[in-house]
């Protein structure tokens, strides 16, 4: 990573105006609206048939589960020769499931089952598209291309709640699968036809042993085993909060969920295209804390405004990811970036889908808000314990690299 922390940011209007980056911003969208719209109808029809917290916060973020077993079996796929033509594949792959999720009738045990074999191929195709991002904007302009990539998440999560509650009054949970697999499938008309193939990457033979031995070099490394524990721990409790939502206000689990998501846009946008590179480094201690803090509050059991504004803020939050991952690339080899991006967001997934499990779980005994406010106690817990660790990554790096 540059050195130079007074370097201007690249603007978002200078990235869209590359043709392969517009194309995977793009296809990232339709494949976020697509996944929110689907998760959202999932969770409702099994909350409809079954009324369990445990299954409803597994159904809305159980496919994180199986993204632990791509990241350890196929993810040196992500940094082979032709990642255009596997990003294509892994869409195909998308298309299929979402589209089977459709079926009317189908028993909650296949639907389980589709979920878990989209969030395998998910993992996959998430490391082959940072892949690509590394490689199509300059490093200068990782983080800001990362940063609209997220505000674009918060933001089509917003749209995609709020719609998706929405269309439940006039559609069936089939209706939104069926829509989200018309977005999929434009998603992946959008790949195919703007981003080319990287024939500068060395010919890499992809595998069990390739993936597994660029997963021991790296979690070897005392500096990205710190990183990567903040960036999965408190992130993975907070979403387990989340999941909590339609067991905690059934009427208005949309609401907080939209404010989680436009907290998490306002962080985004700031620390990304706001903050130089020095202030996003002094931000990210905060922003781990302020990512939990709030959800404090509902050990009180407040009111709807103020347990919705206190989502809003901690969504924010969600931001110290930007500094954090932008450390652990810089840490990467060219080779494997793809991988190691892979491995970071399979990670981060399935500590969501532990957190879901977790709190939906715990929920079954203690009630919704107070199994949120033990989880976020904590994720603060974490945040203080490690931040040593990670202040001495940076310092070591700073040492060998001069800046």
């Amino acid at each position: 990573m540059p050195s130079d922390t007074s370097e201007p940011t690249t603007t978002y209007r200078a990235l869209l105006r590359d043709r392969e980056f517009a194309g995977l911003y793009a296809s990232f969208t339709l494949t976020v609206a697509a996944s929110t719209l689907s998760g959202f109808a999932l969770g409702t029809l099994v909350d409809d048939r079954t009324g369990s917290p445990f299954l409803t916060a597994v159904s809305m973020y159980g496919a994180t589960f199986a993204t632990v077993l791509g990241a350890m079996t196929l993810m040196s796929a992500a940094d082979g020769n032709r990642p255009r033509r596997t990003l294509v594949a892994l869409q195909c792959v998308s298309l299929a499931g979402v589209a089977a999720q459709a079926v009317p009738g189908l028993p909650l045990a296949a639907r389980f089952g589709l979920l878990l074999l989209l969030g395998f191929f998910q993992s996959l195709g998430t490391g082959t598209r940072m892949g690509l991002l590394s490689e199509v904007v300059p490093v200068s302009a990782y983080v800001p291309a990362r940063s609209l990539m997220n505000i674009t998440s918060g933001g089509t999560a917003v749209l995609g709640f709020t719609l998706g509650a929405v269309l439940l009054r006039y559609l069936s949970p089939q209706g939104l699968f069926v829509t989200a697999a018309v977005l999929t499938g434009t998603g992946l008309v959008v790949v195919a036809t703007t981003v080319r193939e990287r024939s500068i990457r060395p010919p890499r033979r992809p595998g069990l042993r390739q993936t597994w031995t660029t997963n021991a070099a790296l979690l070897s490394r005392t500096g990205p085993r710190a990183l990567l524990l903040n960036l999965w721990v408190p992130n993975g409790l907070i979403v387990g909060c989340e999941a909590l939502f339609i067991s905690y206000a059934p009427d208005h689990a949309g609401i907080l969920l939209a404010a989680g998501s436009a907290g998490m846009l306002l962080g985004d946008l700031t620390v990304g295209r706001l903050l130089t590179a020095d202030l996003r480094r002094r931000c990210a201690f905060a922003l781990r804390l302020l990512l939990a803090a709030p959800y404090l509050l509902f050990a009180l059991h407040p009111p709807l405004p103020v347990a919705t504004a206190a989502v809003f803020v901690a969504g924010a939050g969600f931001a110290a990811t930007l500094p954090l991952q932008e450390h652990l690339l810089a840490l990467t080899p060219d080779p494997v970036r793809g991988q190691v991006q892979g491995v970071e967001s399979a990670g981060r997934m399935t500590c969501q889908g532990i957190g879901a499990a977790l709190a939906g779980g715990t929920a079954q005994y203690l009630a919704p808000g107070t199994t949120i406010t033990a989880l976020a106690a904590v994720s603060v817990a974490v945040t203080l314990l490690s931040r040593p660790f990670v202040a001495r990554t940076r310092a070591v790096h700073v040492e060998r690299t001069g800046g």
